[in-house]
């Protein structure tokens, strides 16, 4: 049990000390596992168990759209995208579909890569020294 907190408190304090990009990162890493973990479920006819991850998956991507700075217009498209995602999750936790979630694990391991792909560019970018011009 006190195992268990320490290491609660250990996740809080990490997550809190994240910079934002860092904790899209999670919650995109998150949605993965946890699709990944609600399949292996189904294999195993565990409804409870693809239940509970599919409804963590769900609440990642409602924390993911929630994050979202809509005065740009990708966060737009963003959100139409999130909210088709969380549709079929909510059609994959009703119906315990393994084809569903194949659908949208492909999806979430896109906006994962794309995702730390943005970030190394970023990263790359920022440390690039700039010229000045004469």
């Amino acid at each position: 049990m006190a195992v268990n907190k320490a290491y609660t408190a250990y996740k809080m304090a990490s997550i809190s000390n994240s910079k934002p990009e860092d904790l899209v990162m999670m919650l995109y890493t998150g949605l993965v596992r946890f699709i990944m973990q609600a399949q292996k479920a189904i294999d195993d006819n565990n409804i409870e168990k693809a239940h509970e991850n599919i409804t963590k998956a769900q609440d990642i991507i409602a924390e993911l759209e929630a994050s979202l700075n809509m005065e740009y217009e990708i966060s737009h498209n963003l959100m139409l995208l999130y909210d088709f995602l969380y549709r079929r999750l909510v059609d994959a936790n009703l119906r315990k579909e393994r084809a569903i979630l194949d659908e949208v694990l492909k999806f979430a391991i896109d906006f994962r890569d794309t995702w730390a792909q943005a970030m190394k560019k970023a990263k790359e970018q920022a440390q690039t020294p700039l010229v000045a011009e004469k």
